[in-house]
């Protein structure tokens, strides 16, 4: 693999990270700024709705401009927004704050996606752009941890200043080591299949919305399951990163060997499978200890595993069957996504605030075990080419 692919997977790591840099301080937070943990919830919310309304937008609208200043323009719009939001003064501030980052962070996806795809030969082209999705898997390995330690330690301010390092890093890196990238030529006639492509988008939502009810209030659920809280739930975030990477592998596996399927529907029913056992451990009151922490984990690990699992398969559907569309319907899936995060959020926050936190991961669970029900009904019954 060309080495500036990894570069570039930098920016999908920043931008990654800055998305969920404060999860591990929900409580905190809303201490601090005199509002609900739920509340406090929307900043993800708020971030990932505003990426999913500019996505296509912004996708059609500079399409045509090079990929490279693109790219810097948003790393470098996120380094001067993330310390806004260090320096914020109160919620509704940063609400606006995380909406601006949130459309910074559509504008940056598309960009180095498209780039690694112009560093490689047409057969790695799907290897490249794995990689760049990887700097996500790689933010919830070693980005939002390490959002959660420093929020421990030094308030949750230091998180967005944190944040803005890593835009910084990615920014330099970008800039010093990759190349202007002229966008091809448009191919003409190329349109947009909706009937195939619609299905496919939402799984993304769906599936998304599942894991991100639970993920977004993961540290409040952590506490509930096991009294672990501050850096500690580090440590459980960890797992998310690790099932990341298992889950691109099956599902990378599963796309290549045609098998998407079966394997998208058997995800969605394991994800529901790990929203149960953080429901059993929610309400089964069981003491603080080993055996409790390693079924939290385990159930942090079948959720994760099964989201990215389900990714693969999605992306390759839609570039084999709307070839000459295959930007603007990633662009869209996108948005698909964001708007189940945002969902997510948003689902997570009421069942939080009105029921308490067994009502998150029961939601959680009836989300996913909807996906499956609709991905054998739809798309899972249809093959693309």
């Amino acid at each position: 693999m060309d080495p500036r692919v990894f570069i570039l997977a930098l920016s999908t790591f920043s931008f990654g990270s800055s998305a969920f840099i404060f999860a591990g301080v929900l409580e905190p937070m809303a201490a601090d700024l005199g509002v609900a943990t739920g509340t406090v919830g929307q900043l993800q919310t708020v971030y990932v709705l505003t990426a999913a309304l500019t996505g296509p937008p912004l996708a059609m609208m500079l399409g045509r401009r090079e990929r490279k200043s693109i790219l810097l323009l948003a790393l470098a719009a996120s380094i001067v927004f993330s310390l806004l939001c260090g320096f914020a003064a109160n919620f509704g501030q940063l609400l606006s704050l995380r909406a601006v980052l949130g459309a910074i962070a559509a504008l940056a996806g598309p960009g180095a996606s498209t780039m690694a795809a112009s560093l490689v030969p047409p057969e790695k082209r799907g290897s490249a752009m794995a990689t760049v999705t990887g700097g996500m898997t790689i933010a919830f390995l070693l980005g939002i941890p390490m959002g959660s330690v420093v929020g421990s330690a030094f308030g949750w301010r230091a998180t967005f200043l944190l944040s803005a390092f890593l835009a910084l890093v990615a920014f330099t890196a970008v800039a010093l080591f990759t190349p202007r990238v002229t966008p091809p030529a448009p191919i003409k006639g190329g349109k947009l299949a909706i009937a195939t492509a619609l299905p496919l988008w939402t799984a993304a939502f769906l599936a998304f919305g599942a894991n991100m009810t639970i993920n977004t209030y993961l540290a409040p659920i952590i506490r509930l399951q096991t009294g672990v809280t501050g850096a500690g739930v580090g440590a459980f975030q960890l797992m998310i990163g690790v099932g990341s990477f298992l889950g691109l592998w099956l599902g990378g596996r599963s796309a290549d060997r045609g098998k998407g399927g079966l394997s998208v529907g058997l995800a969605f029913l394991t994800l529901a499978c790990g929203a149960g056992l953080h429901t059993l451990e929610l309400i089964g009151g069981a003491p603080a200890g080993l055996a409790t922490n390693a079924m939290v984990c385990l159930a942090i690990l079948v959720t994760a595993t099964s989201l990215f699992a389900i990714m693969p398969v999605l992306q390759s559907r839609l570039v084999e069957a709307l070839p000459t569309a295959a930007v603007l319907a990633l662009a869209i899936n996108g948005s698909a996504v964001s708007l189940g995060q945002a969902l997510g959020g948003a689902n997570g926050g009421l069942m939080l605030t009105q029921f308490g936190g067994p009502a998150i991961t029961l939601s959680a669970m009836a989300l996913a075990i909807a996906g499956a029900i609709f991905w054998f009904l739809t798309a899972g019954r249809v093959r693309s080419g």
